[in-house]
């Protein structure tokens, strides 16, 4: 599971990306003291780092310059310093992607995904296991002892996003957020056809009672 290292000084903020994060599947470390966060994201090891230009006692710009001065390690600068000059300096201290906010969650977890394929070379494959059931991310397809079967693009957001916090429950209003980035105007009837159609087609592999209704809480595998 990649872990991303957040420097990011404003609580609120700093909290909906952890949310969003740990949502699609990543682990999340947050800088804590940010007079020594080149130091501390060398500390965490992370696979990529989330980071804001505007911090207490510093510039993100400076953070970025030293940073790739130590390590190869992936960057996106995530800010609401969007002018032209912040953009092109970022990407000249060594960041590797540049978003303004406010930003889309959707957009964001996909160059985050896309940056550390690169990273990798594209060698790695996105695979999720859990109780005889595969998910291979890279071609939306579910695998178990009964065969294989390709997924829709919300049958493979909704069983990811489950699988990937297996033995927790995952609340419909979390599961809506991640489909449609938001769950303020999305008829609540419409996730339970989405589950229904997800559960139909585990079935014709042979996968049955695979995700687990939590009344009033949510759903879990």
């Amino acid at each position: 599971m990649p872990l991303i290292y957040v420097v990011e000084d404003d609580a609120p903020i700093r909290g909906e990306l952890v949310q969003v994060l740990e949502r699609n599947g990543f682990e999340v470390a947050c800088c804590e003291a940010f007079d020594r966060v080149v130091e501390d994201a060398q500390a965490a090891h992370p696979d990529l780092v989330l980071l804001d230009l505007t911090l207490p006692g510093t510039d993100g710009q400076l953070i970025c310059h030293e940073l790739r001065a130590v390590s190869e390690v992936p960057i996106i600068v995530l800010t609401s310093r969007a002018t032209e000059i912040d953009e092109v300096m970022s990407m000249t201290m060594g960041a590797d992607d540049f978003i303004p906010k406010p930003y889309s969650a959707r957009v964001l977890v996909a160059r985050i995904q896309a940056l550390l394929r690169r990273a990798t070379g594209g060698s790695e494959r996105s695979v999720l296991e859990h109780n005889g059931l595969t998910l291979d991310l890279s071609r939306s397809v579910a695998m178990a002892s009964g065969g294989q079967i390709e997924l829709t693009k919300n049958e493979m957001r909704i069983l990811a996003l489950l699988m990937s916090h297996a033995g927790t429950i995952v609340s419909r209003e979390d599961i809506m957020r991640d489909l449609w980035d938001s769950d303020a105007f999305v008829d609540d009837n419409t996730l339970t056809v989405n589950i229904n159609r997800l559960r139909s087609t585990l079935a014709k592999i042979g996968v049955s009672d695979y995700l687990v209704t939590h009344r009033g809480r949510g759903y879990s595998v």
